[in-house]
């Protein structure tokens, strides 16, 4: 028998770790699935199936994910701060309270969320209080059996790769129930160590945003909008913004406006899938609505739908990203607000279309690693060389949006205000954002992405994916579909190889195990294991003379790689 699960049977008082490890007695395998690893403390801290196990979210494995990292901050500050919020999903707020006893119990002050509030919160409040970390409870938009653990430096931007992997070394030095130093969470709430966060932060926070967003409030009231919040953390923020700021006729899908950990509606609460919006498609359609917004669990992605003619069509995180970044730069430049050397920043897997828009107002883009951090620590070298304000937006394909620098993460609060004062300034011109896009097609070519995401579970499949990631690294396919690897970037060995010319320089971006793929001068695919779940992700991008020209391309494309990708996997 699994010494570690004999153990956690005589350590663990949780009743529902109990409860499951006693149902998994006689099975060796389960056994095995939930202890065969610790649940890794990743580039995105912790993520994982709800339940008991070292690979499982529980109050143990967040228990000593907190220790390890009260541990990192007194090494590192000596005193310190940490600010707390927590989404919907189940045990979210007992992770939390579990979360700041510890930090107290560590002589840490600890802010916190006396209820559910967004990511953006989170990062706002840390910045808020200059505390040295912040803590935000979420698994983001995976499925309702997950749960998340997002760790946050100082600036209010996930932590970066050193700063995580020293965290994730002090955990390593943990035990699941020895060594926690604990304060009781009632006294300690007494006692001031642990502070509730009042609402006048809240208030701050919807006062910056509204501030973030170009646009005539004259033009709001003639949009109507359907929101729905996914039953996540969306709700009172988006509902309050967009009434601020004049947007009187919203209204919220029903069935999805309250919190619900089971998410009874969308078995996958992301944005970006159809199934995700279908009540909120519908209800659009009754109401004759101009534009549905999404908002993840934990509010710091957005989706969108509008009409296109009669037909609803869903803007795809690519495109949003483009129009957003047209929409703000156009407004600046006419208002002449826009700064010296403006900067945006992107993702090596967000479409290059972007590129294209950059370059037609004068802005600098930056390409930075798959991550909304990497989007942040680019505020912050901007903000270390004095000048934050050439930030003009970071945006990622997964539907993650910013404009400001006031929070280090992505905000679908922030982005929902500035969707809908631009669907209400092309309103006002007889055009929607359908329309908006296809103009910025004409001006910026006709760009198309797709991506794949490849499950794979448990132990096994974890070996699959390396063994893929392997096998593509040393034998990359060299023609696919006519069309010859003329580049290969590897970010693990940080080597950038042009099969043309034969020459390799280096990548100065941080190490990661991504590989991205140049075919011709029209096509790329990138492909990268999922950083906080059991995926391949695989990223095709092209681009075409024409709309037409660039969506056969992409059919075709896809085809052709994915014959690769299932010899891969056999």
């Amino acid at each position: 028998m699994n010494k570690e699960y004999l153990r956690w049977l005589e350590k663990g008082a949780d009743p529902a770790v109990r409860s499951e490890l006693e149902s998994i007695r006689a099975d060796e395998a389960a056994v095995e699935d939930r202890f065969y690893s610790d649940l890794k403390f990743g580039t995105g801290g912790l993520r994982g199936v709800i339940g008991a196990g070292t690979n499982r979210m529980n109050v143990y494995t967040v228990g000593r994910a907190t220790q390890g990292y009260a541990v990192y901050l007194k090494e590192r500050y000596g005193e310190a701060s940490v600010a707390i919020s927590h989404d919907n999903r189940k045990n979210s707020d007992v992770f939390a309270r579990r979360t700041a006893a510890i930090l107290a119990g560590n002589g840490i002050r600890v802010y916190m969320y006396p209820e559910l509030m967004p990511t953006p919160m989170l990062s706002w409040a840390t910045r808020y209080y200059h505390c040295q970390g912040g803590v935000m409870i979420t698994a983001s938009h995976n499925p309702a059996i997950y749960n998340g653990y997002k760790v946050y430096g100082p600036d209010g931007c996930q932590l970066t790769d050193d700063d995580a992997h020293a965290v994730e070394k002090a955990i390593a030095g943990q035990d699941y129930f020895d060594g926690i130093l604990e304060a009781d969470f009632e006294k300690a709430v007494q006692n001031g160590s642990i502070q509730w966060i009042d609402q006048t932060v809240i208030d701050g926070f919807l006062r910056m945003v509204q501030a973030l967003a170009p646009g005539e409030e004259k033009e709001a009231a003639a949009l109507k909008i359907v929101y729905t919040p996914l039953n996540g953390t969306g709700r009172m923020p988006v509902t309050r913004e967009l009434a601020m700021n004049g947007f009187t006729d919203v209204t919220v899908v029903p069935e999805q406006e309250m919190p619900d950990p089971e998410f009874t509606t969308c078995r996958y609460p992301n944005p970006e899938f159809k199934e995700a919006l279908e009540l909120g498609l519908k209800l659009m359609a009754e109401k004759r609505a101009d534009l549905l917004l999404a908002t993840d669990p934990d509010c710091d992605r957005v989706g969108t739908a509008v009409w296109d003619g009669k037909e609803q069509r869903l803007i795809t995180g690519n495109e949003m990203g483009v129009l957003m970044l047209d929409y703000i730069c156009a407004k600046k430049t006419a208002e002449g607000t826009m700064p010296p050397h403006p900067v945006a920043v992107k993702t090596i897997v967000t479409t290059d279309m972007a590129r294209r828009c950059a370059d037609h107002y004068g802005v600098e883009l930056r390409d930075v690693l798959t991550g909304f951090k990497y989007i942040g620590e680019q505020i912050a070298l901007l903000e270390a060389e004095g000048h934050p304000e050439r930030f003009v937006m970071g945006f990622e394909e997964s539907y993650g949006y910013l404009t400001g620098t006031s929070v280090r993460d992505k905000d679908a609060v922030n982005a929902s205000l500035v969707i809908c004062r631009m669907a209400a300034h092309y309103k006002a011109r007889g055009l929607t954002l359908a329309d908006a896009l296809r103009d910025a097609e004409k001006r910026f070519g006709a760009f198309r992405n797709l991506l794949e995401n490849h499950a794979f579970a448990g132990q096994e499949g974890m070996r699959k994916m390396a063994a893929m990631m392997s096998a593509l690294r040393k034998d990359p396919p060299r023609e696919v579909m006519g069309l010859k690897l003329c580049r290969l970037q590897d970010f693990e060995t940080k080597t950038d190889t042009d099969f043309e010319t034969g020459s390799v320089t280096p990548i100065t971006l941080p190490k990661s195990n991504v590989l991205k793929f140049y075919y011709g001068d029209k096509v790329t695919a990138v492909v990268r294991p999922s950083g906080t779940e059991p995926k391949l992700k695989i990223y095709h991008a092209v681009r075409g003379d024409s709309p037409e020209e660039a969506e056969k391309l992409l059919q075709n494309w896809q085809e052709a790689f994915g014959k690769i990708t299932e010899q891969l996997k056999a």
